[in-house]
């Protein structure tokens, strides 16, 4: 069976695509996200889309896909996308601001398995009315957002440093010696 899905896994390529980058995260499977993006990508052939699957048991049939990719290769296809399209994990949306994409997201739920508490739903909430930075409430708008952003993505999330301000690790190290 392993080898099977294997087999049908298919590569990214080297090149990334300039169309959607979907991304379920490094750690939990995402299969709702996953099989919303593949729909999506069903009754828009015109754009290309790209998921990194994980360990989810969904596999697209219209998108292409890989389960895992080199941290590198990730941050090359959010760079490379017009539209991000995520999980409300901090991981993805520091990607996006990093890298100055649009971020679609999707907050995992509790009730359906997908995480062991709904704190995503109060990540969205609360960095989701940020420029750049959107959230959908469901599948349905999730594909609809996604037609939108596309045509239309606004302002990208303003681009934050890798690093702290000086000024604020010196503080802290300031502090730390101090004790």
């Amino acid at each position: 069976m392993a080898a099977a899905r294997r087999t049908r896994c298919r590569s990214l390529g080297e090149r990334a695509v300039n169309g959607v980058f979907v991304s379920v995260g490094s750690m939990m499977p995402f299969d709702r996200l996953v099989q919303a993006m593949d729909e999506w990508a069903a009754a828009h052939p015109d754009v290309p889309v790209e998921i990194q699957i994980g360990r989810g048991k969904y596999e697209p049939r219209h998108a292409k896909y890989v389960r895992m990719m080199p941290v590198v290769e990730y941050r090359q296809r959010v760079a490379d996308a017009r539209l991000f399209v995520a999980h409300a994990g901090m991981g993805s949306i520091i990607s996006a601001i990093e890298a100055g994409k649009p971020l679609l997201m999707l907050a995992r739920l509790q009730a359906q398995g997908e995480h062991n508490t709904d704190h995503q739903l109060a990540t969205a909430a609360s960095i989701g009315a940020r420029p750049g930075l959107h959230v959908a409430g469901d599948v349905a708008d999730l594909k609809a957002r996604a037609t939108v952003l596309l045509a239309d993505a606004g302002a990208p999330p303003a681009p934050i440093s890798r690093f702290a301000d000086p000024k604020f690790t010196d503080r802290i190290r300031a502090f730390i010696e101090a004790a």
